[in-house]
């Protein structure tokens, strides 16, 4: 494994997420049940994992209690993270919905905790003081937002007047930009992007393709049409030749060529301990530069792709076609 250092603390680069933990349509209950969320976490513990994520959201509280009952007892480092879904996010909700997450995860304090979504219909200024008084009452360690631009997130740190460590955005391969202004301000001021979604929702793991896409969540979206799909395949094809190469897998290529770059930490899911082993192996793959550029062109060809099947979904909604659902 591989870290990154914030005041001492370790920061593994390859984390967890948790969002499938208690989640039907992750496929909870039926795929994969309360045992093995328990085994994963604990094998992450033992692998040098020390990023857990979860929110509030997750199973409507299901996967902090899971990822709680987890850690009850484990004297391995972590640094716990939790996320509160800001639909009413003035001061006082923040820390009510705070102290229910830190009951649910059994925990005194947490290391991170962050705003889930930006909330345009409330000052931004509101919001932010919650997160300071979290930090005053010692509730957290650090605070961050998701899903935020850079502008967003610049201006919250203003005007909470210290650092918001972390922005988790949706980073991977297939949507790569969080490198235009993201990543470069991360990495020139010490702050941290989190990717989720690192593997696109198994897109990029090279089990689907146009005329093999998947069921559950996913099925409603548009990356996993047949244009979708169709659109990814240059990506895909790139990563397995390099993991070819490699004797490793689509899935950790896609995953070591987030993680070279500086202050990334990746929180891909996992069903499994072995799907979980798999990911954090990732971090033991350190690219070259021309295996970088090979799946950055990849990477450009699809967004020049998808650009046009956008296109082509926004001519048929406006001639009444149904051809992309």
């Amino acid at each position: 494994m591989r870290y990154i250092d914030v005041d001492g603390r370790q920061l593994s680069v390859v984390g967890l997420g948790c969002w499938q933990f208690g989640e039907k349509g992750w496929g909870y209950g039926r795929e994969f049940g309360e045992a093995e969320s328990l085994a994963i976490v604990r094998r992450a513990l033992e692998l040098g994992v020390t990023v857990l994520d979860t929110a509030e959201m997750y199973g409507r509280g299901a996967s902090e209690q899971l990822v709680g009952k987890a850690l009850a007892g484990a004297a391995a480092d972590r640094f716990l993270a939790t996320k509160f879904l800001p639909v009413v996010p003035i001061p006082q909700i923040l820390m009510r919905h705070l102290r229910r997450s830190l009951d649910r995860l059994g925990a005194e304090h947490l290391d991170l905790y962050q705003l889930h979504w930006p909330n345009p219909l409330f000052p931004l200024g509101v919001q932010v003081e919650g997160l300071r008084r979290a930090l005053g009452e010692g509730l957290t360690r650090y605070v961050g937002v998701s899903n935020y631009t850079l502008s967003r997130w610049r201006r919250a740190e203003r005007l909470l007047g210290i650092p918001i460590l972390t922005n988790q955005v949706r980073y991977n391969l297939l949507h790569t930009q969080p490198e235009r202004q993201l990543l470069p301000y991360a990495q020139a001021t010490g702050h941290i992007v989190v990717a989720y979604s690192p593997l696109a929702q198994g897109a990029l793991s090279g089990r689907y393709g146009p005329g093999q896409g998947p069921g559950g969540v996913r099925r409603v979206s548009p990356l996993f049409t047949e244009e979708g799909l169709q659109a990814a395949t240059p990506v895909v094809e790139t990563l397995r030749e390099i993991a070819a190469g490699r004797g490793a897998s689509p899935s950790q290529v896609a995953l070591a060529y987030l993680i070279a770059q500086p202050r990334v930490v990746v929180i891909p899911g996992a069903k499994s301990v072995a799907q979980l082993e798999a990911n954090v192996a990732a971090a033991d793959i350190r690219l070259k530069e021309d295996e970088l550029l090979a799946l950055r062109r990849a990477a450009d060809l699809f967004r020049l792709s998808w650009l046009r099947v956008g296109r082509q979904m926004f001519i048929g909604a406006r001639s009444g076609a149904t051809a992309i659902p």
